[in-house]
């Protein structure tokens, strides 16, 4: 019988207030999210472009390589931890954009059909089929623990089978075990336990002013109605004028994965096959959180910005400064909220400092 490790042990024991079978689906999706055999070629797991080190973003790199090494997908991987807290897809005709969903372009309605999707990639973990990936399962070292939750029954069907791979990675990374989430500075200084430096209450009053940074209109820094805590993301989708990163591996991919080369636009949310008026949504993203931002470089959707210092400067000067280049796509630009925010060097420096209080894993003296 397959044992498990003293930590999934620990966890078993000592995570107060969860059913025995939902601790055992963390434990069987720990195993999976860190499993480097679910790969074709083997190498690559979920953990590879979603490290815990780096608030489960692959820092440093603006785009993931595939499982060989050498195909290279066409977006920065983010952050993960607090995947779990997005909305439920639907469109906001108040404010006309489409919200929640799951990759950057919106394109898996639920976090079970996000969980499924990299592991079919080409460009990421390569698999040809579900059977695949249950060949490897059955083959490898937690398979009574698979049997343990979902029945010995359930390699009948791979269909069943891959979608009891994806619950269970959809059960760890919704649980406390899988990121220390809440657990900042900024959280501490909302409960009363630790005071902001001078700076860096600075840096939050900018990040709400209106007239000056104006980061919470998009990225909500306040408890809400019910106390719930903010999570720094309406979920919303926008197109901030990114330029193209020029130097993205995707763009010298073969032509089976990129038929345009260089030529390659990025449409984003306009490409997910869910909505019904795709040129208005030409060139939008997903809000993401900024929870943990200090810890996810490269920035953007592309990566194309390296630190959060150069970022603040393209939403201060977008629309002043030619060095930024033209935008990716042209259409549907956010000019209203960013481009032109008269900030000061000092202003930026202080907004990079409040933004590193979001970083969870704060200590208190």
């Amino acid at each position: 019988m397959t044992k498990i490790s003293a930590p999934l042990c620990l966890l078993l024991l000592f995570s107060a207030g969860v059913s025995a079978q939902d601790l055992q689906k963390q434990a069987l999706g720990k195993f999976i999210f860190f499993d480097k055999t679910l790969s074709q070629p083997s190498g690559q797991a979920c953990a590879t472009c979603h490290q815990p080190s780096q608030a489960f973003a692959n820092s440093n790199i603006s785009v993931s390589p595939g499982a060989d090494g050498v195909r290279f997908g066409n977006r920065n991987a983010p952050s993960i931890a607090y995947a779990s807290y997005t909305v439920d897809w639907h469109y906001n005709s108040e404010d006309e954009t489409w919200m929640g969903g799951f990759f950057l372009d919106g394109r898996a309605s639920t976090m079970l059909e996000q969980a499924k999707a990299p592991f079919l990639n080409p460009l990421e973990m390569g698999n040809h089929s579900a059977q695949a990936i249950i060949d490897k399962i059955l083959a490898g070292q937690y398979r009574q623990v698979f049997e343990n939750v979902y029945g010995r029954d359930i390699w009948q069907d791979p269909t069943k089978a891959f979608d009891a791979v994806a619950d269970a990675l959809v059960v760890y990374q919704s649980s406390d075990d899988f990121a220390p989430r809440f657990s900042s500075k900024y959280d501490a200084y909302l409960q009363g336990k630790t005071p902001l430096t001078a700076q860096e209450k600075q840096g939050l009053e900018l990040y709400e002013a209106q007239d000056k940074g104006n980061c919470a209109a998009c990225h909500p820094s306040q408890p809400g109605e019910n106390g719930q805590r903010p999570v720094f993301t309406d979920f919303s989708y926008d197109n901030l004028g990114v330029p193209k990163n020029q130097k993205l591996p995707f763009y010298q991919m073969a032509k089976m994965y990129n038929k345009l080369g260089t030529d390659y636009v990025d449409k984003g949310l306009a490409d997910n096959a869910h909505i019904k008026n795709p040129a208005a949504q030409r060139g939008k993203f997903k809000v993401p959180s900024l929870r943990n931002i200090a810890l996810t470089a490269p920035y953007m959707h592309n990566g194309v910005f390296s630190t959060l210092q150069q970022s603040i400067e393209f939403y201060n000067t977008r629309d002043l400064d030619d060095k930024w280049g033209q935008p990716e796509v042209s259409d549907n630009v956010n000019k209203d909220e960013l481009g032109d925010l008269k900030l000061s060097a000092q202003e930026i420096k202080d907004l990079v400092v409040f933004l590193e209080t979001l970083s969870d894993g704060f200590m208190l003296n």
